[in-house]
């Protein structure tokens, strides 16, 4: 993963934020995990990565900027249900961005959502794991990208 590749993802984030969310995002820092613990919030969208790259990237966030986002898109349902959708929607829309530019090969997986921090989930040790760190509102949330090559 160079700086270019790395900055698909930061591109990603600020687009999804500029097209739906009301403040601006801030993208810190990428840094490599590593520790192979993922950083986690109350709520995480996977999305599994084949084709030419193999790995994975995700989305994760706090309840209440999940909540803020969806206000600011007009939906003031806050079900258990719309906080799935749209964590599994910002996973979604980033690595659908990168497939534009790695091309077909890129292949990803629908988004597999998750609550809490749960207990068993580690980066593949055999990858390098960066994590870029986000953060809008008053919220910290983080995109984690493990991928080989």
């Amino acid at each position: 993963m160079n700086d270019e590749n790395l900055s698909v993802f930061i591109d990603a984030v600020v687009n999804y934020f500029e097209c739906t969310a009301d403040d601006p995002v801030k993208v810190g820092t990428p840094y490599l995990d590593s520790e192979s613990a993922p950083a986690l919030f109350d709520y995480t969208g996977i999305i599994g990565i084949s084709g030419a790259r193999k790995g994975c990237v995700y989305f994760s966030a706090p309840r209440a900027l999940l909540r803020h986002l969806l206000l600011s898109m007009g939906e003031d349902d806050m079900a258990q249900e719309n906080l799935l959708d749209v964590v599994g929607e910002v996973a979604n829309t980033l690595s659908g961005n990168a497939r534009g530019h790695f091309g077909s090969e890129f292949m990803i997986s629908v988004p597999v959502v998750v609550t809490g921090v749960p207990e068993g989930i580690h980066l593949p040790k055999a990858l390098r794991s960066y994590v870029i760190p986000v953060y809008w509102k008053a919220y910290s949330a983080a995109v984690v990208i493990s991928l080989e090559g």
